[in-house]
């Protein structure tokens, strides 16, 4: 790849990361819910907003560490990566999980532009920074489209 092309690479996972082009970002998805709402699970849907907000932040983590850390253990798949509550403990404890995926984030584009997108990962069995960064992009902007539906669901969008 010329140079150039890697700078638009990494500027195009970058915005894909922080909710670009036709994703919302959590903020977006969060931005003036009522607290009441945080742990209502619509009829029939398996999850609250907190289960998902939690599920957002443990995975995007996970493959965080494993990017940076070959002893890291992910949790235990998939109780490991949900929470049985269906509300935070507390608002501190809400902040704290959104704030944990804005720092988790940020360290991840950071990785993303300082790092070698294409060298396999030692400790992985083929995955590379690139794979990483956009399985987050996927899988967050997944479950962020979920906790539309749900605000949607409860006339709270």
């Amino acid at each position: 790849m010329m140079n150039n092309d890697h700078e638009i690479l990494i500027d195009e996972v970058v915005h894909l990361l922080q909710g670009g082009n036709a994703h919302a970002d959590i903020k977006k998805a969060l931005q003036n819910l009522p607290k009441a709402l945080r742990s209502v699970k619509p009829d029939k849907l398996p999850y609250s907003i907190w289960q998902l907000l939690e599920h957002i932040r443990i995975a995007q983590w996970d493959m965080l560490e494993f990017c940076k850390d070959g002893s890291h253990q992910s949790p235990e798949w998939p109780d490991g990566y949900w929470p049985k509550e269906t509300g935070p403990e507390s608002d501190e404890t809400w902040e704290k999980s959104v704030k944990q995926i804005d720092k988790d984030l940020d360290e991840l584009i950071n990785l993303v532009k300082t790092g070698n997108l294409f060298t396999k990962i030692p400790h992985g069995d083929g995955q590379n920074i690139l794979r990483e960064a956009l399985q987050v992009a996927d899988h967050t902007a997944y479950h962020i489209a979920e906790i539309i539906v749900i605000r949607r669901l409860l006339d709270a969008w």
